[in-house]
């Protein structure tokens, strides 16, 4: 497996092989579509068209040749995990603006102006 880092090796899982994902692939495929959206072919309103997969996979054949990355179902999948990722880090910016808000209406204790983090940290623990 020469070419290849360690954590693009793939597993067996009851559901099929799971890629796991290496940090330079996550950062090539959000330079590529960030690329593809400001070219301007893909886009249709506020959403890529439907091929835009398959350019992707062109794109990063050429940026990452030994990743081997696939339009499905490697990109399509990586894409969704991505979303709700980011989606999940939204709510959490939102609470964290929240508890702003709440924190100039309120007079904190010394401990909780010290270390905020602990106030963000019930919702999941």
């Amino acid at each position: 497996m020469s070419g290849f880092s360690q954590s693009s090796v793939s597993s067996q899982s009851f559901r099929g092989t799971i890629r796991k994902w290496a940090l330079e692939e996550d950062v090539a495929s959000v330079a590529c579509m960030v690329d593809l959206h400001n070219v301007g072919t893909f886009n249709a309103d506020t959403r890529f068209k439907a091929d835009y997969l398959n350019e992707l996979e062109k794109m990063l054949e050429k940026v990452l040749p030994h990743a081997m990355l696939k339009a499905k179902p490697n990109l399509e999948s990586r894409i969704r995990t991505l979303k709700r990722v980011w989606l999940i880090i939204y709510d959490m910016l939102d609470i964290i603006e929240e508890i702003d808000v709440e924190d100039v209406a309120t007079t904190n204790t010394h401990e909780e102006k010290r270390f905020p983090w602990m106030r963000i940290w019930c919702f999941f623990g």
